[in-house]
């Protein structure tokens, strides 16, 4: 084992490398779930001018493929009647605790019940066809005992019983590697495999003086269980999340063939706190919020130093097992010996990922693991309180909101805070970015109390628009939020309110400026004094849209507007122009219809009149009559004349 590289995801890329001579085979021994990725990332290389002729394994079917091989029509885990059930028409013996031996094959197993005033019996009772014909019965008991009398049904129940205890063996699959070459040549060999997944633990430390800056120390927790010792070994630790997934490519795949039935004639019988979206316009700028303790994230260190190839040192307790025996060193001496800690570690970005590359070898034996010290460095924080109406409590929590001004990422994992070398409290933190911005809770603030107050209501119209035919009023729907803050220690506080940021609410443009924007959240900063009372009022809107067809306008609209403000005088004189014209429209078209449906009775006695006129034969009173019918034809046309002029 050469070199170790440990990722968040569960895998753990190895590098290989040795020494092989002339046509020399290679065994490398593997479970079958390390097996499944190896087969998916195994590269093998000679260096010296050879040739890899080919790499194999053991293979094994899957138990129950195994077992479906046999005659008996056994699972993984038969009970008794099971097992009896599976030997119908095969020859046995069954002998009753009296001594009296029953001979026969096996017809039937049934399960029987009897029940009882102190309750229910069940028992298994098996049937035998003995030579002669006769069927006998049998209660099978702890006292009975049954023999399989036919020999070759014995090595078949035999032939089972071992499947099933190789079952139990040891998961080895051993892999050789088949190389082909002359003299001494080294070969490469490199693989992923699944490992437990490397834990990152920090201890932030507040120095007891203003002037100091606060330590950021990292440790990564890394166990070895793949089997083999890890002696000399390069170890990098990966942060990140490549995609990696199990497929069980090491056990032999069966495809599952379509049943295609016989002709009918012939058939037989037989389915995981938010970090910042928006940051404030002076940090965007590069400044740095007043109060902050100092200093940036800077390279990376180590605390625990580490000679080559080992890695003693590493597994020290961190208490001491019994009473001290010497007096416990002065603070500064403490403070001193955290600040001249040497690297032990270097920090390099791949692509998305982040590595974590120990500066020394590392030694650590199979099925052990080990305490890693992976960074050290000063930090900017910021001591502040956190409060969020989504607790459900009235105290905020203490926190620290750290800078990572660095260019280092900073995995997610656990971390502790010591205070003045005093434990203060211990939170969970989630991996950040080089800028990033973080809110780190870790205790209960028990000085400061807060509440808050709410009010709503819809204010009038603020805004009226009329474009193409729609009319469209805008107002507003207002809420106020005070937040009621008390400080009862006899220190300052900065306190950050994370205030919900709802879609389609605006914050006024007059109101407090939010620290920053999180998914979902506004956070705002508010300073409290000891022993005083402060409050943070937030105002939000929401625009409300009504919309009206102009032409659907009506007078006792326009008056409800007024009378609700949503217009002034000069909207509702236009408006009311528009009912005017609109009225002037109807009459018009009133008359159109009128003079119409005239226009058509004169054109239906016309027609009368025409079919009245070709019936007449020229007697006088015809003539008479045909001379009215003209002259009435001729008042018509002239009345219709005057209606097309008039349209």
């Amino acid at each position: 084992m050469r070199r170790v590289v440990l990722y968040k995801n569960g895998v753990g890329y190895f590098e290989h490398l040795g020494r092989v001579r002339g046509s020399q085979d290679v065994h490398v021994d593997f479970t079958s779930a390390q097996l499944n990725d190896v087969l998916k990332s195994l590269t093998v290389l000679d260096l010296s001018g050879g040739k890899i002729t080919g790499v194999d394994y053991n293979s094994e079917a899957p138990l129950a493929r195994r077992l479906a091989t046999l005659r008996l029509a056994l699972g993984e885990n038969p009970s008794m009647a099971d097992f009896l059930g599976a030997l119908r028409g095969a020859r046995l013996e069954v002998r009753g605790g009296s001594g009296t031996a029953v001979t026969g094959k096996l017809l039937s197993v049934e399960q029987k019940s009897r029940v009882k005033d102190n309750g229910t019996t069940e028992w298994t009772e098996i049937s035998l066809v003995s030579d002669s014909g006769e069927v006998r019965t049998a209660e099978v008991t702890p006292s009975t005992s049954v023999r399989i009398a036919e020999k070759d049904l014995q090595v078949e129940v035999g032939r089972y019983l071992g499947l099933i205890a190789s079952s139990r063996d040891q998961d080895l699959r051993r892999m050789t590697i088949s190389t082909a070459g002359t003299g001494e040549r080294n070969l490469y060999v490199s693989y992923i495999s699944e490992v437990p997944i490397w834990k990152t633990t920090y201890r932030i430390v507040l120095p007891s003086k203003a002037e100091k800056r606060p330590l950021l120390q990292g440790w990564a927790i890394v166990d070895n269980t793949i089997g083999e010792d890890w002696n000399d070994v390069e170890v990098s630790l990966v942060a990140g999340a490549p995609h990696s997934f199990i497929q069980q490519l090491s056990q032999p795949y069966y495809g599952r063939r379509p049943v295609v039935p016989l002709p009918e004639s012939v058939q037989l019988t037989p389915q995981t706190h938010a970090a910042a979206l928006e940051p404030s316009a002076h940090l965007m700028a590069g400044g740095v919020p007043g109060g902050v303790m100092g200093g940036v994230l800077g390279g990376v260190a180590g605390g625990v130093g580490m000679g080559s190839g080992s890695a003693r040192g590493l597994m020290a307790p961190m208490v001491a097992p019994g009473p001290p025996t010497a007096p416990m060193p002065e603070e500064e001496a403490v403070e001193e010996a955290r600040e001249e800690s040497e690297p032990v570690a270097e920090g390099n970005a791949l692509g998305d990922l982040f590595e974590y590359k120990l500066k020394e070898h590392v030694t650590i034996r199979k099925n052990q693991s080990a305490l890693v010290p992976i960074l050290q460095t000063d930090i900017a924080a910021e001591r502040v309180s956190l409060w969020s109406e989504l607790l459900g409590v009235a105290r905020p929590l203490r926190a620290l909101w750290v800078n990572n001004a660095s260019s280092l990422t900073l995995d997610g994992g656990s971390f502790s805070v010591l205070d003045s070398n005093t434990f203060a409290g211990e939170g969970l933190v989630e991996a950040i970015k080089p800028g990033e911005r973080r809110l780190l809770s870790y205790a209960t603030d028990l000085g400061l109390l807060v509440d808050t107050k709410q009010d709503s209501g819809r204010e009038r119209v603020t805004r009226v628009r009329i474009y193409r035919g729609t009319l469209t009023t805008t107002s507003e729907e207002r809420e106020k939020k005070t937040y009621i803050v008390r400080n009862e220690d006899t220190t300052p506080r900065t306190l950050v309110i994370e205030h919900p940021a709802r879609p389609e609410w605006k914050l006024a443009e007059d109101g407090p400026k939010p620290e920053e924007k999180a998914s979902g959240l506004y956070r705002f900063r508010l300073s409290v004094e000891p022993k005083k009372t402060e409050r943070l009022v937030v105002n939000e809107a929401k625009p409300l849209y009504t919309q009206y067809a102009v032409n659907g306008v009506t007078d006792d609209q326009i008056e409800l507007f007024l009378r609700q403000k949503s217009i002034n005088s000069d909207i509702a004189k236009a408006l009311r122009g528009i009912v005017a014209q609109k009225n002037v429209v109807a009459d018009f078209d009133e008359k159109i219809r009128a003079q119409q449906k005239l226009i058509d009775q004169i054109f239906g006695d016309q027609g009368r009149l025409r079919e009245n006129m070709k019936a007449l034969k020229g007697s006088a009173e015809e003539k008479t009559l045909l001379q009215r019918y003209t002259k009435q034809l001729d008042e018509e046309e002239t009345e219709l004349d005057t209606l097309r002029k008039g349209k």
